[in-house]
């Protein structure tokens, strides 16, 4: 049976307060995506463990200013998912994506003092869906971050379709996402 080809698009990946290193399930995919000879990009953010999101939001357009409109992919976690929707509420000519995937954004009403500037973030639909041809959420059904749930707290505000990952927690090393398969294979596939 011939191998159905992959897709080819750039992938930029949006990590979230202190980053994605080592072991943590972004910096797996980017590794996995780069061997298939797909381009990722991150944002050069100043600081990962002091978010600031002025800052944030500008190496963020930096990092997608040269992408083709409509043919790049994001995925995002945690408060890089909650960067986006500050980025698609104040695009500054930006090009459009293809495809988000918006990983385990905390709860929109959280009290973390550290990142309290990132809250609320901006949910009105029809902006929201103006920033990519289609967004997706996926959050696990015990994150700490996010004890409404992501249905609760996103999916139906911004009527997006939404993943719940049962047992999944915040998505990360400490909850076991180190390799993600099912999410490189939703890198890998063309539709949403």
């Amino acid at each position: 049976m011939p191998r159905r080809p992959l897709r080819t698009v750039p992938t930029g990946v949006i990590p979230g307060w202190n980053g994605s290193g080592d072991g943590h399930w972004q910096t797996w995919l980017e590794e996995q995506l780069q061997a298939d000879g797909r381009a990722t990009r991150r944002p050069a953010f100043a600081d990962l463990d002091r978010p600031d999101l002025a800052d944030w939001l500008r190496a963020l357009r930096l990092c997608l200013a040269d992408l083709p409109a409509d043919e790049y992919d994001v995925v995002a976690h945690s408060l890089g998912a909650v960067l986006w929707l500050h980025h698609v509420a104040a695009p500054q000519g930006s090009p459009r994506a293809a495809r988000v995937l918006l990983v385990a954004p905390p709860s929109p009403h959280t009290a973390i003092e550290e990142i309290a500037a990132f809250f609320p973030p901006p949910m009105d639909v029809d902006t929201v869906r103006r920033g990519a041809d289609g967004t997706v959420l996926v959050a696990g059904d015990d994150d700490p971050y996010l004890p409404e749930g992501i249905a609760a707290a996103y999916g139906l505000p911004l009527k997006m379709a939404t993943t719940v990952v049962p047992a999944g927690g915040h998505l990360n090393v400490e909850s076991g996402y180190g390799e993600w398969p099912a999410l490189l294979e939703w890198c890998r596939r063309d539709h949403l």
